[in-house]
């Protein structure tokens, strides 16, 4: 009898399962692109009034947030952040940073975190409201397309059971420990749950917010100032979930290239997911 070299051994516990659709993947690549976009963009146009408020008025001697220039002490410029009254120093990262030429710059956000780098309110909201309205097209599309085809149901509402184990699954991401095998063919709970908040939570409040400052929109809508209670809570909001994706965004990576990148990559760019029966995954 023929004993199987470890070649074909190896060969028989690989199993390529199909992970991600087509309208997933590309949806989720056109969301990168748009959110890399609107972050920078959105720094832009921060860098023209670097502070942030609560309620309907800039109450410009009390802001709730704010990065700038001030002279210190001793009366050189540093760069501050302001958050509800305590001052840090953030010179040479913020506020106060170094142009091309190596002169100070006093900007919040320096070039390399914006579009453009030049400073130009009306360009950085140019490429906002560009790649705001793609990101709204795409996302609508993909929701759409997740309820009539029921990934939503499928894919991404935990089960019950998925939800007892949730305890026992963030002990295991904390012990970087991942699902493999059989169970790797699927979202775990984690997973889930952080993309229904992103999805149906973050993702519609920075929209709705980025609607609310524009004074044409409230004008047919002013329900969208109540709803946040003025325009600049509307600007802080939307300040504050764009950095909670960001957020979620490099946790979300990390994860990707403790758990495999390589499989994990491939599986999002031709939807093919290589997983291996004895419990080990590529």
């Amino acid at each position: 009898m023929v004993q199987p070299s470890a070649a074909d051994t190896a060969a028989e516990t690989r199993v390529t399962t199909y992970r991600h659709g087509v309208v997933v993947r590309i949806t989720h690549w056109v969301s990168v692109i748009c959110m890399t976009m609107l972050l920078m963009s959105g720094l832009m146009i921060f860098n023209a009034h670097p502070a942030l408020y609560w309620g309907n008025i800039s109450d410009f001697d009390h802001p709730a947030f704010s990065i700038g220039t001030v002279r210190a002490p001793d009366g050189h410029f540093q760069g501050q952040m302001l958050l509800f009254g305590h001052r840090i120093n953030t010179t040479g990262v913020l506020g106060l940073t170094k142009a091309a030429d190596g002169q100070p710059l006093d900007r919040a956000f320096p070039p390399w975190m914006t579009i453009p780098r030049y400073y130009s309110l009306a360009d950085g909201r140019h490429w906002h409201f560009f790649f705001a309205w793609l990101f709204v097209l795409n996302g609508l599309f993909y929701l759409v397309y997740s309820l009539l085809s029921r990934h939503v149901w499928r894919d991404l509402v935990p089960s019950r059971g998925d939800l007892r184990h949730l305890p026992a699954s963030v002990v295991e991401h904390a012990r970087l420990r991942f699902p493999r095998g059989e169970a790797a063919r699927r979202y775990n709970v984690l997973q889930r749950l952080s993309y229904l908040v992103v999805i149906f939570v973050l993702i519609p409040t920075i929209v709705l917010a980025g609607f609310a400052m524009s004074p044409r929109l409230d004008a047919g809508f002013p329900w969208l100032l109540t709803l946040f209670g003025g325009r600049q809570s509307a600007r802080t909001v939307h300040f504050i979930v764009a950095w909670l994706l960001v957020a979620f965004a490099l946790v979300h990576v990390a994860m990707v290239i403790l758990s495999g990148p390589w499989n994990n990559l491939r599986s999002m760019i031709t939807g093919r997911y290589v997983i291996k029966t004895n419990g080990e995954r590529e």
